[in-house]
């Protein structure tokens, strides 16, 4: 049985993906921070494990990844979907707020990543895709530290798909437009609006574009794909 892991997936995006992966008959485990409920009701949905781990703390994200080998034994795909943002002018973000920012998106696929390497390389094949976003690609104003980490991320995937390619291992990123999830509950109809209006498409994304995008990544007919970014933003960033 294939076997999968997501972080940051109790809700939104990576939720989105753990429903995909396990109707798809993959063994999945994700992890959750704050939503304890969400990813209880989760992974009794689905059978996926669900581990509690603030990706901002190396020994967290360590004892994760070890939980994860122990239980699986190998694993075909690590899909890094946790991130959070913060949104203002750059002189008004503090020191922590950046580094709070790096660590989540950056520092933590950097170390699950390292931990699962040793065990892909091994069995010559693997699967790695990063939740990037468009904003990664062209930069958002007010969102300078979040654009900085999801382009951060966009280059560790480049580099990494060129360094693991020799050993069968694929490594993506997907770079998700306005997804209409829980996040945006801040947004007025009249902002969603204007979003729809922005996307050629003319509708925000959902959860279900995103996830059928790793899901493609992941699957054999993206075989002779790797180091590649996946755009799903209906238009917005061509």
């Amino acid at each position: 049985m294939k076997t999968a892991f997501i972080t940051g997936a109790s809700r939104g995006i990576g939720a989105g993906i753990v429903r995909q992966l396990s109707a798809g008959g993959w063994r999945v485990a994700f992890t959750y921070l704050n939503s304890e409920e969400a990813a209880a009701a989760l992974a009794g949905e689905t059978g996926a494990l669900a581990i509690r781990c603030d990706e901002r703390d190396e020994q967290q994200v360590l004892a994760a990844s070890e939980t994860v080998l122990k239980t699986f034994r190998h694993l075909d795909a690590f899909i890094h979907n946790a991130g959070t943002a913060w949104t203002g002018l750059v002189q008004d973000m503090p020191t922590d707020a950046w580094d709070q920012l790096f660590a989540v998106h950056v520092k933590s696929a950097f170390l699950h990543t390292r931990a699962f390497l040793p065990a892909m390389i091994s069995a010559q094949s693997g699967n790695i895709v990063l939740v990037s976003s468009m904003w990664g690609q062209v930069g958002a104003s007010m969102e300078v530290g979040y654009s900085a980490c999801k382009a951060a991320q966009i280059g560790m995937m480049k580099a990494l798909a060129k360094e693991v390619g020799p050993s069968g291992i694929r490594v993506n990123c997907v770079a998700p437009g306005v997804i209409d999830t829980d996040m945006m509950g801040g947004y007025t109809p009249e902002d969603k609006q204007a979003l729809r209006e922005e996307t050629p498409l003319y509708r925000l994304g959902t959860v279900e574009d995103v996830a059928h995008a790793v899901m493609f990544l992941l699957s054999e007919e993206a075989s002779f794909i790797t180091g590649q970014v996946l755009p799903v933003n209906g238009g917005m960033v061509i």
